[in-house]
């Protein structure tokens, strides 16, 4: 079969790993060809181009500038990529037939590229439900259902709507996320949505002793505390004002707090430590993937934040680092989402609220008595049990959909 993949995610390689990459080498392992659609922007000063790997073509596509840029600019780039997806698919595959189209959100703005593909080939189409936009922007107050904002709502959500109805199938994240579509969608035919979780290759990122004092002496952290780990993005669904709440409030002397990750909200976690210079608490910036993922694995509970304020049910993906990593998980997050029951039903995590420090603080003193070596065992075996690539790749394909 030749698949179609369309995503914003800058993939360079079928060769990296992470959820999509993952998944696409299960397609390419099974037999199938893998024609992978993402974007270059334009501060990358590269022109559209073809890359070959086995199994599997990488289109790179020259867009405008989609991250770390204003509003405006944005918005604009966005609603442009699917003329420009379109017509790079024609000029790059137009003696390709394909039988399948997968597509990730973010973004909601694909409905014309599935459209165009589906119309052409007479391929399936499945959407991989990663995010649930404009909701998520009305949520967090960039957005209004009213007024002048109002207006960028709804014309956001008929494109919503659209990429729900040229959809065959569409995998949500978690049981939580299912529920969520069908009650704010009721004319989506109930039976073409199912649970597709974010899977990864299952691979064992946890490190020695030896290396985890190493890691711990390069980077200046304590060798005789329980560190508690947040890593990756550190943004407004962070919720980050309460994470700082947090880590204000903690005084537990056998606990440390490390933060890795960049975003647009780093700055106020940076102002807390110059300004209060708390003794538990490291914020680095980002740092090379290798030494990230042994930095991770040397500490010994990871952390995943979400804004109390959200209604749409996040699934972190950063949630399967961790168990790779095999470390338990301290989820302080809203009341909508199910990661934090997954990881307590599954005996590897603590779970909260984020509008209570109070809840936060009961958490760190249990994961403080806690065995997580032991829970770090019970979260690899979850990840194994049910985020595989393989999973994924099954519930795609099962049955006649394909």
């Amino acid at each position: 079969m030749n698949i179609l993949f369309l995503s914003m995610v800058n993939i360079r390689s079928l060769k990296t790993h992470g959820i999509y990459e993952d998944c696409l080498r299960e397609f390419v392992k099974r037999g199938h060809t893998v024609y992978a659609v993402t974007p270059t922007e334009r501060r990358n000063g590269e022109n559209t181009t073809l890359i070959e790997e086995t199994g599997a073509k990488l289109l790179k596509v020259r867009t405008g500038n989609l991250q770390k840029t204003n509003l405006l600019e944005k918005g604009v780039a966005t609603l442009m990529v699917e003329g420009q997806f379109i017509r790079a698919i024609k000029k790059y595959f137009k003696g390709v037939k394909f039988d399948l189209v997968l597509y990730s959100t973010p973004p909601i703005t694909f409905a014309k590229v599935v459209a165009f593909v589906k119309k052409r080939d007479g391929a399936r189409s499945y959407l991989m439900l990663k995010d649930i936009f404009p909701q998520n922007a009305v949520d967090l107050g960039m957005l209004k259902k009213t007024g002048l904002k109002g207006v960028i709502y709804k014309f956001f959500r008929r494109k919503e709507k659209r990429l729900y109805a040229f959809s065959d199938t569409i995998g949500c994240m978690s049981e939580a996320n299912v529920k969520y579509v069908l009650a704010n969608n009721p004319e989506v035919d109930k039976d073409k949505v199912e649970i597709c979780p974010n899977c990864v290759e299952i691979r064992d990122l946890s490190v020695s002793n030896a290396t985890r004092t190493a890691m711990r002496e390069k980077y200046g952290l304590p060798q005789d505390k329980r560190i508690f780990v947040y890593g990756g993005n550190l943004g407004k669904p962070q919720g980050i004002d309460f994470l700082i709440e947090c880590l204000r409030s903690q005084k537990q002397e056998n606990a440390f707090f490390l933060i890795v990750g960049d975003g647009t909200e780093y700055g106020k976690l940076e102002a807390f430590i110059q300004e209060e210079h708390p003794q538990n608490v490291t914020l680095m910036k980002r740092l090379p993937k290798e030494d990230y993922d042994k930095l991770v694995s040397a500490c010994d509970i990871g952390m995943i934040f979400l804004d109390k304020r959200f209604t749409i049910p996040n699934f972190p993906s950063r949630l399967l680092a961790y168990m790779q990593a095999k470390l338990p998980v301290l989820c302080c997050t809203d009341e909508n989402t199910d990661v934090g029951a997954v990881a307590t039903t599954g005996g590897f995590g603590w779970s909260c609220v984020s509008d209570k420090v109070e809840a936060f603080l009961s958490c760190v003193q249990s994961a403080l008595k806690a065995d997580v070596i032991a829970m770090g065992e019970n979260a690899y075996a979850y990840l194994q049990a049910h985020y595989s690539a393989e999973t994924a790749y099954t519930v795609i394909m099962e049955g006649n959909r394909v």
